[in-house]
């Protein structure tokens, strides 16, 4: 029984872990909120001004989700500093940078999404060039994949914008089985919100946790052994 109340125990790590993953995902919630809100606000209205508003806020979810990402990597991943510090210092950090590539994927997606949209009515109507649409709809989903690496890209690697944005699809498409498994899992998450929106206080930390078990495997092996040593002895240090 007094294993039970020990606070090293299993039991109270794991639960540690959960409550670690609803605190930053009510944080990455709240900084994602005016682009969701513009968005349904866009959807319901269909209005240009609407779309570009969308487009306009979406930079807080480049930085959110690139800190996001560093907190459970550090945090709840290797037990390194603590959950607020490190989610505000990636925030901070990352800011410009993953604020004007959320603005890109943002922009790319919106045009790619009207483009299928017209395609689709055209398809709807029995135009043959209305096939397109499929087209379309693929790219909006390589797109959304190399949202997936890049953000965690920038969360573990200093690099320009440029260059993130590189690295970032060559991993993509040199990974391809790893990174269809990733949208698949995206994807079901993004269906269990639509069934269980009380979830949103959840998952987005439990999926960038599942992915960061994918995505660190791919990171290391593009890492030079210098690098790999160094940060396993940041590990060590924070232990001894």
């Amino acid at each position: 029984m007094g294993d039970f109340f020990n606070l090293d125990n299993k039991f109270f790590q794991g639960l540690s872990k959960v409550v670690d993953c609803v605190i930053l995902s009510v944080l990455w919630v709240f900084c994602c909120i005016p682009m969701a809100t513009t968005f349904f606000l866009a959807w319901q209205s269909a209005s240009v001004f609407g779309w570009i508003l969308c487009w306009l806020t979406s930079f807080l979810a480049g930085p959110a989700t690139t800190a996001l990402y560093y907190a459970v990597n550090k945090v709840i991943r290797h037990g390194r500093s603590y959950l607020w510090k490190e989610y505000w210092h990636a925030f901070k950090s990352n800011f410009k940078q993953a604020a004007l590539a959320a603005l890109i994927l943002t922009g790319v997606v919106l045009f790619l999404g009207l483009d299928c949209y017209i395609m689709y009515q055209f398809a709807a109507q029995g135009q043959k060039s209305g096939v397109l649409y499929v087209v379309f709809l693929v790219l909006i989903v390589l797109v959304v994949m190399l949202a997936v690496y890049l953000f965690a890209y920038m969360a573990r690697f200093e690099n320009s914008l440029g260059q993130s944005f590189k690295n970032a699809a060559l991993i993509a498409v040199a990974n391809l089985p790893w990174s269809l498994l990733l949208l698949v899992l995206l994807a079901a998450s993004a269906f269990g919100l639509w069934m269980l929106p009380w979830l949103m206080i959840l998952l987005p930390a439990v999926y960038i946790l599942v992915a960061n078990f994918i995505l660190e495997r791919i990171f290391r092996k593009y890492m030079s052994a210098e690098d790999l040593e160094a940060e396993q002895e940041r590990n060590q240090e924070f232990f001894n």
